[in-house]
C-alpha cells in the first residue's frame, strides 16, 4: 500500500510544514454569532454527556450493560465534538486560523476515532436491546459485565485502529509549500487535498472503508430490530407490546439522527451531485455536532431511570424555606 502511494506521488519540491491554516470558514458571514453557537452547542453535549456518566457511575442500580453502552457513547460524544470544536472556536471567536501541525494530527486522529466509533457505539446499543428483548431469561449471562466491557473495549480497539490508520497516512504525506486547508477543521480529506499527492486513490481507500464501517454497523441494527419486531408481534398482550416498544424508542431517536444524514450524503455524492466546501463543510459539521446534542438529551429525558435520578438529585439540592 505505502509503495503504491509513493509511486503516485508527483516529483515536487516538498516542505517541512509546522502549521495549517483554516480557511473553510472564511466565508461565514457572522463568524462571531456562528462561533457563539457552535460553543453553546458544545456547552450542551458537554453537559448532558458528563451528567449522564456522572449519574450512572454513582448509582450502582444503573450499573447494567443498557448503561454501560450509554456511557461509552457519551464519552464517544465528548471525544468527537471537543476535538473539533476547538479549531472552529478558535477561528471564529478568536480570529486565530493558524493550528500547529502536532494538534492537526492529534484532531485528525479524535475526529476519525469519534467518527468510527459512533456508529460501532449505537451497534452495541443495538445488540443489547436485541438479546434484553429476545432472550430475556438469558440476558444476565449473556451480557455480563465483562462481556459488556469487552465489548467496549473492543470497539475503543478498532477505532483507534482505523483513527491511527488515517493519521498515519496524512502524516507521511508530502507537502509543496501549501498548509492552506479549505475546512473547517484538521480532517483526513482535508490534509490529503493539502498535499502535494493524487487526491483520487487516498479519497476512494478512505470512503470504501468508512462506507464499509457504515454499512456494516447500520445492517446489524436494522437485523436487530427486525428480530425485535418479531418478537414483539409474538406477544400476546397490547400492553407488553407497547412497554417493549417504549424501551427502544430512544434508542431509535439515535439511530435515525446519526445514520440518517450519513446516508443522504452517500446517496447524494452517489448520484453525482457535487457539494461546494462550503455546504461540505455545514454538513460535516451539522452530522457532527447534530447527533452528539441529540443523545445526551434522549437519554436524560426519555430514560426512566436517568430521568428519576436527576429528579432526586434536583429535590435534594432544593433549599428548605423554613431553614
Amino acid at each position: 500500500l505505502m509503495r503504491i502511494m509513493t509511486n503516485m506521488e508527483p516529483n515536487n519540491r516538498t516542505y517541512t510544514v509546522t502549521e495549517f491554516l483554516i480557511t473553510g470558514l472564511d466565508d461565514v458571514q457572522h463568524p462571531k454569532l456562528v462561533g457563539a453557537a457552535i460553543l453553546f452547542v458544545l456547552f450542551l453535549i458537554l453537559i448532558g454527556s458528563i451528567t449522564n456518566i456522572c449519574v450512572i457511575a454513582f448509582n450502582k442500580p444503573l450499573h447494567t450493560p443498557m448503561y454501560f453502552f450509554i456511557c461509552s457513547l457519551a464519552v464517544v460524544d465528548i471525544v468527537y465534538t471537543s476535538g473539533i470544536s476547538v479549531t472552529m472556536l478558535n477561528v471564529l471567536l478568536g480570529e486565530e486560523r493558524r493550528v500547529p501541525y502536532a494538534p492537526c494530527m492529534i484532531q485528525c486522529f479524535l475526529f476519525h476515532l469519534g467518527s468510527t466509533m459512533e456508529p460501532f457505539a449505537i451497534a452495541l446499543m443495538a445488540y443489547d436491546r436485541l438479546i434484553a428483548i429476545s432472550y430475556p431469561l438469558r440476558y444476565q449471562t449473556i451480557l455480563t459485565n465483562t462481556n459488556v466491557c469487552l465489548l467496549i473495549m473492543a470497539t475503543w480497539a478498532v477505532g483507534c485502529i482505523f483513527a491511527s490508520l488515517w493519521t498515519g497516512i496524512v502524516n507521511n504525506l508530502p507537502f509543496c509549500g501549501s498548509n492552506k486547508l479549505p475546512y473547517s477543521f484538521c480532517e483526513y480529506a482535508a490534509l490529503v487535498r493539502a498535499a502535494c499527492v493524487n487526491p483520487t486513490f487516498y479519497f476512494n481507500v478512505a470512503s470504501t472503508v468508512a462506507t464499509t464501517i457504515l454499512w456494516v454497523n447500520l445492517a446489524l441494527i436494522i437485523f436487530s430490530y427486525m428480530k425485535i419486531v418479531y418478537e414483539v408481534m409474538q406477544m400476546s398482550s397490547s400492553k407488553d407490546r407497547r412497554k417493549t416498544f417504549n424501551t427502544c424508542v430512544s434508542h431509535m431517536i439515535v439511530v435515525a439522527c446519526f445514520f440518517i444524514p450519513k446516508v443522504l450524503l452517500i446517496l447524494v455524492t452517489r448520484v453525482g451531485l457535487v457539494l461546494t466546501l462550503s455546504h461540505r463543510n455545514g454538513l460535516i459539521i451539522g452530522s457532527t455536532l447534530g447527533p452528539s446534542l441529540v443523545n445526551p438529551l434522549v437519554y436524560c429525558l426519555k430514560t426512566k431511570e436517568i430521568r428519576g435520578r436527576l429528579k432526586n438529585i434536583f429535590k435534594r439540592s432544593e433549599i428548605n424555606p423554613n431553614m
